[in-house]
């Protein structure tokens, strides 16, 4: 009477046809399988971001299934995480091999919420006193609605266009821009001329960029991008009906501070053997709320892993093999 409030409380006996009578777990598991029989399988042509892909079994069953792997969360105690710490240095490891810069975070909440972070971090290390961003056209629609939400509130005006307005945005004043490559159509694009434009008049050069494409192509490092960002689900992380997916922010070293989220680094132990640890934490959970460099900077370290073990198992020629097949 005491705990659940009597607005809620059932006070009739339960009606067994109603309720059904208990059912033996076999005979509920083979009811189910019935049901779900009857689905039809078929092709997903969602694209915008979400790609059918395979998980390895060894990753599925080790690390997916794994409840000392998918209960994981802080490695607060590094004494005792050394496995994941290593597990998260080998995403952050890929990532910045894959697109060519110094830095990876160990990774965010998804691809559209890593733009916002992106933006915002542009906007902190930008010189250039405009409130505007300019936003490539061709980015996925829900990575734009995300940019537009988290832009509005904080003051920034999102300047929507193609390459053609992208000098006239810059001539009036931009603190960054936001590029993508592969673009959301799918054009995969050389953005060296854009990403200098932004950096004429001192903004920053954001670039969105799909990691499978980035085993192929020019990397958007080697462009000049000053922040990459983009989705790992393609590296075998299942679709899970739109998430989540882990993301990834890389960047300069210069910009290391100003990253969201946290980075694992290498030091070493009292006995001086090479040991991890988390060597930058800026969410609000770790340091003083108005120093934070993010309010929404979750990370999917679970996903993260599988994506970084996905690399590992195919191994580079793997990689270009199934990125030649896409």
């Amino acid at each position: 009477d005491q705990t659940v409030p009597d607005s809620i409380r059932l006070r009739e006996a339960l009606d067994p046809e109603v309720v059904g009578v208990p059912t033996p777990e076999h005979e509920a598991i083979e009811k189910l399988q019935r049901l779900a029989s009857q689905n039809r399988r078929v092709t997903s042509m969602i694209g915008m971001g979400y790609h059918g892909t395979i998980t390895p079994p060894v990753i599925q069953r080790n690390v997916l299934e794994n409840p000392a792997w998918y209960t994981a969360y802080t490695p607060y105690q590094p004494e005792i995480s050394q496995g994941r710490l290593e597990a998260i240095l080998n995403f952050q490891t890929m990532v910045t091999e894959l697109i060519g810069l110094d830095v990876a975070n160990a990774s965010l909440l998804d691809e559209g919420t890593a733009v916002a972070e992106a933006m915002t971090m542009a906007r902190r290390q930008s010189k250039v006193r405009a409130e505007r961003c300019f936003v490539d056209r061709d980015l996925h629609p829900q990575t734009i609605a995300v940019l537009a939400t988290r832009a509005e509130p904080i003051g920034v005006e999102l300047v929507v266009g193609g390459r053609d307005e992208l000098r006239s945005a810059a001539a009036d004043g931009i603190f960054g821009a936001v590029l993508g490559s592969p673009t959301s159509t799918g054009a995969v694009l050389d953005r060296s001329e854009d990403i200098a434009v932004v950096h004429e008049v001192g903004g920053v050069a954001i670039v969105v960029t799909d990691p499978l494409a980035a085993v192929l192509v020019r990397s958007p490092g080697s462009m000049g991008a000053d922040i990459v960002v983009g989705s790992a689900q393609r590296f075998g992380v299942p679709m899970g009906f739109g998430g989540p997916h882990a993301a990834f922010v890389a960047a300069r070293e210069k910009a290391a501070r100003s990253m969201p989220g946290r980075i694992v680094g290498v030091s070493t132990d009292t006995a001086g053997r090479p040991a991890l640890r988390l060597a930058l934490q800026t969410r609000e959970q770790h340091i003083r709320r108005e120093k934070a460099t993010s309010n929404i900077c979750t990370a999917q370290v679970l996903l993260a892993n599988i994506a970084g073990f996905y690399a590992a198992w195919h191994g580079r020629d793997g990689l270009e093999r199934i990125a030649e097949r896409v």
